[in-house]
């Protein structure tokens, strides 16, 4: 775990993780408010945040690149200010398009988090897999309060609040991390040398071909399930919730907030056992719950979502070790951002499907059976990994 300077990292890294999910989640409890407040159905409220879940994974290769040859800590502070920014803008919009730009905006600087603040982690303290674990709760936890906060929010304040609210305290992080960076407090991190040197260029291929496959299916799974929780719940729900917003934010928070725990746990495996191991355990676990999910309702269906997510959350950590160990030295951030191009490049695909299915009869079910064959998928892909990916490497 890290120690004098390097604990800053972890802080700081770990508040970005947090409000980059809360601030890229809430959209999909809010847009429950909007539906009445603009009069449109949800399914066309989504498609606002499509562009902005397309600059998520867009703008990752870029933002790793420029941490690389300029400095992790300085985009990281670019981030919160542009965040922010961002969210008290789309507070003050008045139409669909107006907030479809503001959140378009919120994306783009959203995506600089995770090709920058995780292997900036990864590369300045010691037990990656513990401090990476650590890390996720904190982003498991921002997913998982997106809901309780958005429908408190809009419950007592409006929806504008609820932009407005989380925007102000992304400014006022932004401000203090410009300080402790200024102050010296906040390293770049020692760039390592790739683990990986045997390996010929015929099995090295299959080694990237896999991990791109595995971080994609991943990643699909990951924003179909965060855009459709809120409407499944609200549907297979709604009634015993009762009638706002606040309901349904407490069941995403419950969800998200019990998985968020077992990063660390998903940390503490992947610095002791098989990478690969753990990682294709799960995707194969995956397969039965959400096969379970497209088919339960009442408060067996908050069961099985959380199950999902959990064993999604806890395949994280060991998914960046075998890619930070796999990454050539001084591209970690540029080998980073390709694997969010690919697991938020995913996100406009997943939410124009949640989108499509949720307009039919029984859309629910028929998404989370095609999410179970996709993890089958990443099943395949992920078996393909060579054995020598079997033990974690430090990461100093």
């Amino acid at each position: 775990m890290p120690s004098n300077n390097s604990k800053w990292v972890l802080v700081f890294s770990s508040l970005g993780h947090a409000y980059m999910h809360m601030l890229t989640a809430f959209f999909f409890v809010l847009a429950l408010a909007l539906e009445k407040s603009w009069s449109m159905p949800y399914h066309e409220l989504v498609r606002l945040w499509t562009l902005g879940a397309l600059m998520v994974g867009a703008v990752a290769i870029p933002a790793g690149w420029l941490a690389d040859r300029w400095s992790a800590p300085g985009m990281l502070v670019v981030m919160f200010f542009g965040m922010g920014l961002s969210c008290i803008a789309c507070s003050l919009s008045q139409t669909p398009f107006m907030l479809m730009v503001c959140l378009t905006a919120l994306g783009l600087f959203a995506a600089i988090y995770h090709p920058v603040g995780i292997p900036w982690l990864v590369r300045s303290v010691t037990a990656g897999g513990k401090a990476l674990g650590v890390n996720g709760i904190f982003g498991g936890l921002g997913v998982a309060f997106a809901g309780t906060t958005a429908g408190l929010l809009v419950d007592y304040a409006g929806w504008q609040a609820a932009f407005a609210v989380p925007g102000v305290i992304c400014l006022l992080t932004g401000a203090f991390m410009l300080r402790a960076w200024r102050q010296g407090l906040l390293p770049e991190g020692h760039q390592a040398e790739a683990a990986e040197r045997g390996l010929g260029r015929s099995a090295m291929l299959k080694v990237v071909i896999a991990l791109m496959l595995g971080m994609f299916f991943l990643g699909f799974i990951y924003q179909a399930c965060q855009a459709a929780f809120p409407k499944l719940f609200d549907l297979r729900l709604g009634d015993t919730m009762g009638e706002g917003t606040l309901g349904v934010g407490m069941l995403i928070t419950v969800v998200y907030g019990v998985s968020a725990i077992f990063q660390v746990f998903g940390g503490h495996l992947a610095d002791r056992y098989s990478l690969k191991w753990i990682y294709l355990g799960g995707f194969a676990l995956q397969v039965p719950l959400l096969f379970l999910v497209s088919q339960m309702t009442g408060f067996s269906l908050v069961a099985g979502a959380t199950l999902t997510v959990l064993v999604m959350t806890a395949a994280q950590p060991a998914e960046s070790m075998l890619l930070s160990r796999y990454s050539p030295a001084g591209y970690q951030g540029f080998a980073f951002g390709v694997k969010f191009v690919l697991a938020f490049g995913a996100a406009p695909l997943a939410i124009s499907l949640v989108s499509w299915l949720f307009a039919g009869p029984d859309g629910g079910g028929r998404l989370f059976a095609v999410l179970a064959i996709l993890s089958l998928l990443g099943v395949l892909a992920v078996w393909t990994l060579p054995r020598d990916a079997s033990r974690a490497v430090a990461n100093g």
